[in-house]
Protein backbone atom coordinates (compact mmCIF):
# COMPACT_ATOMS: atom_id res chain seq x y z
CA UNK A 1 0.00 0.00 0.00
CA UNK A 2 1.20 3.45 -1.32
CA UNK A 3 1.55 6.49 1.22
CA UNK A 4 2.75 9.49 1.13
CA UNK A 5 3.33 13.12 2.89
CA UNK A 6 1.79 16.07 1.67
CA UNK A 7 1.66 19.56 2.88
CA UNK A 8 -1.48 21.74 3.21
CA UNK A 9 -2.40 24.81 5.28
CA UNK A 10 0.92 24.60 6.88
CA UNK A 11 1.16 21.34 8.23
CA UNK A 12 2.07 18.27 6.94
CA UNK A 13 0.03 15.11 7.15
CA UNK A 14 0.88 11.18 6.20
CA UNK A 15 -1.77 9.94 3.70
CA UNK A 16 -2.63 6.70 1.98
CA UNK A 17 -5.76 5.80 -0.08
CA UNK A 18 -9.20 6.00 2.02
CA UNK A 19 -7.92 7.94 4.87
CA UNK A 20 -10.74 10.87 6.33
CA UNK A 21 -8.24 13.88 7.43
CA UNK A 22 -9.51 17.37 8.68
CA UNK A 23 -7.23 19.88 7.36
CA UNK A 24 -7.35 23.49 7.05
CA UNK A 25 -10.63 25.55 5.31
CA UNK A 26 -10.21 24.24 1.30
CA UNK A 27 -12.20 27.19 -1.12
CA UNK A 28 -13.84 24.09 -2.80
CA UNK A 29 -17.55 23.17 -2.92
CA UNK A 30 -18.77 19.88 -0.97
CA UNK A 31 -18.16 17.17 -3.44
CA UNK A 32 -15.54 18.48 -4.96
CA UNK A 33 -12.38 17.02 -6.21
CA UNK A 34 -9.04 18.57 -5.19
CA UNK A 35 -5.41 17.91 -5.47
CA UNK A 36 -2.51 18.45 -3.20
CA UNK A 37 0.12 18.93 -5.07
CA UNK A 38 2.93 19.79 -2.81
CA UNK A 39 4.11 16.18 -1.98
CA UNK A 40 7.17 16.25 -0.25
CA UNK A 41 7.24 11.85 -0.16
CA UNK A 42 5.59 9.13 -1.82
CA UNK A 43 6.84 5.65 -0.32
CA UNK A 44 5.47 2.11 -2.06
CA UNK A 45 6.56 -0.92 0.27
CA UNK A 46 10.56 -0.66 0.50
CA UNK A 47 10.56 2.27 -2.20
CA UNK A 48 10.88 5.32 -0.87
CA UNK A 49 11.19 9.13 -2.57
CA UNK A 50 12.05 12.02 -1.25
CA UNK A 51 11.44 15.45 -2.97
CA UNK A 52 13.47 18.54 -3.05
CA UNK A 53 11.67 19.68 -1.39
CA UNK A 54 8.70 18.28 -3.45
CA UNK A 55 8.48 15.29 -5.64
CA UNK A 56 8.03 16.33 -9.39
CA UNK A 57 5.20 15.24 -10.72
CA UNK A 58 3.45 13.26 -8.27
CA UNK A 59 -0.18 14.70 -6.91
CA UNK A 60 -2.76 13.28 -4.30
CA UNK A 61 -6.37 13.65 -5.11
CA UNK A 62 -8.80 13.91 -3.11
CA UNK A 63 -13.18 14.58 -2.68
CA UNK A 64 -14.14 17.04 0.07
CA UNK A 65 -16.99 15.56 2.24
CA UNK A 66 -17.66 18.70 4.24
CA UNK A 67 -17.06 21.46 5.97
CA UNK A 68 -17.44 22.68 9.38
CA UNK A 69 -15.86 24.32 12.67
CA UNK A 70 -13.93 22.49 15.74
CA UNK A 71 -14.78 21.99 19.34
CA UNK A 72 -14.41 25.51 21.47
CA UNK A 73 -10.96 26.32 22.75
CA UNK A 74 -11.55 28.17 26.04
CA UNK A 75 -8.03 30.80 26.57
CA UNK A 76 -7.93 32.28 29.86
CA UNK A 77 -5.55 34.52 31.13
CA UNK A 78 -5.57 35.15 34.62
CA UNK A 79 -3.46 37.02 37.09
CA UNK A 80 -3.38 36.26 40.95
CA UNK A 81 -4.05 38.93 43.41
CA UNK A 82 -4.36 42.09 40.36
CA UNK A 83 -8.00 42.19 39.80
CA UNK A 84 -7.19 40.93 35.72
CA UNK A 85 -9.31 38.40 33.94
CA UNK A 86 -9.47 37.90 30.54
CA UNK A 87 -11.32 35.17 28.62
CA UNK A 88 -11.41 34.39 24.87
CA UNK A 89 -12.83 31.06 22.49
CA UNK A 90 -12.14 29.86 19.67
CA UNK A 91 -13.33 27.50 16.59
CA UNK A 92 -10.85 26.59 13.83
CA UNK A 93 -12.92 25.93 10.35
CA UNK A 94 -12.09 23.11 8.91
CA UNK A 95 -12.32 21.13 5.78
CA UNK A 96 -13.09 16.90 5.99
CA UNK A 97 -11.34 15.29 3.42
CA UNK A 98 -11.31 11.62 1.47
CA UNK A 99 -8.12 10.78 -0.21
CA UNK A 100 -8.57 8.68 -3.30
CA UNK A 101 -5.57 8.29 -4.98
CA UNK A 102 -1.60 8.76 -5.06
CA UNK A 103 -0.08 9.85 -7.95
CA UNK A 104 3.44 9.19 -8.19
Amino acid sequence: MSYAVIKTGGKQYRVQQGDVLRVELLNAEEGASVKFDQVLLVGSGETITVGAPVVAGATVSATVRKHGRADKVRIIKFRRRKHHKKQQGHRQHFTEVEITGINA
